[in-house]
């Protein structure tokens, strides 16, 4: 595996730190100090905080393009419900192992951000259209193969974000054992677009 460079070092320290800390918190020094480099090696590679941050969302959205271009790969699935299911529940399991990542689209800066920088803007509507294409293919599918009924599969796809994101905001605020409530999350999908014929 070849060895990550210092940029990459960076973004990953920065990602971490951005999401647990949000922007305002997150000094470059201490992102520097993180990474094992000196102070001025950072502006080297980000002439301001805001362009780290906007880099840090770039490369979440990579990756989470990238997550599930895998998964669809390797995972098979005999019915559009089953893909969609699937879908729902990597999307729980990247949740988990990606937390930073969920955390840092949640943070209330990204999108004020997004309202005044177009990259940001351009990288959180990537994230989020590609979600929301994820589930609407698997809806599409089930529809083609009869396992999904008849529905609008583009507003049923923003309402199972929605829920699966409802649960999520729930587990990084520690309100409540989201953990819990999986399961349940995936049973409700399936009741909510199983074809009842």
């Amino acid at each position: 595996m070849p060895k990550k460079s210092k940029k990459a070092d960076i973004i990953d320290t920065a990602t971490v730190l951005f999401a647990g800390k949000g922007f305002a918190n997150t000094s470059m020094a201490e992102v520097a100090s993180l990474t094992g480099i000196a102070g001025a090696t950072i502006f080297y590679h980000f002439k301001t905080k805001e362009e780290l941050f906007v880099s840090v969302l770039e490369n979440v959205k990579t990756g989470l393009v990238q997550a599930f271009s895998l998964y669809f790969q390797e995972e098979h699935f005999p019915t559009g419900l089953e893909r969609l299911l699937g879908a729902v529940a990597y999307h729980l399991h990247l949740s988990e192992t990606k937390k930073e990542w969920f955390l840092l689209l949640r943070r209330h800066y990204t999108h004020e951000l997004a309202a005044v920088h177009p990259a940001c803007r351009r990288h959180l509507e990537v994230v989020y259209t590609c979600l929301v294409e994820i589930f609407e293919k698997a809806l599409t599918i089930g529809q083609e193969d009869g396992s999904i009924g008849p529905l609008s599969a583009k507003k049923t796809a923003l309402i199972i974000l929605a829920m699966v994101d409802g649960i999520l905001q729930l587990e990084s605020n520690n309100l409540y054992n989201a953990g819990t409530l999986y399961s349940e999350l995936l049973a409700s999908c399936r009741r909510m677009v199983e074809n009842k014929q």
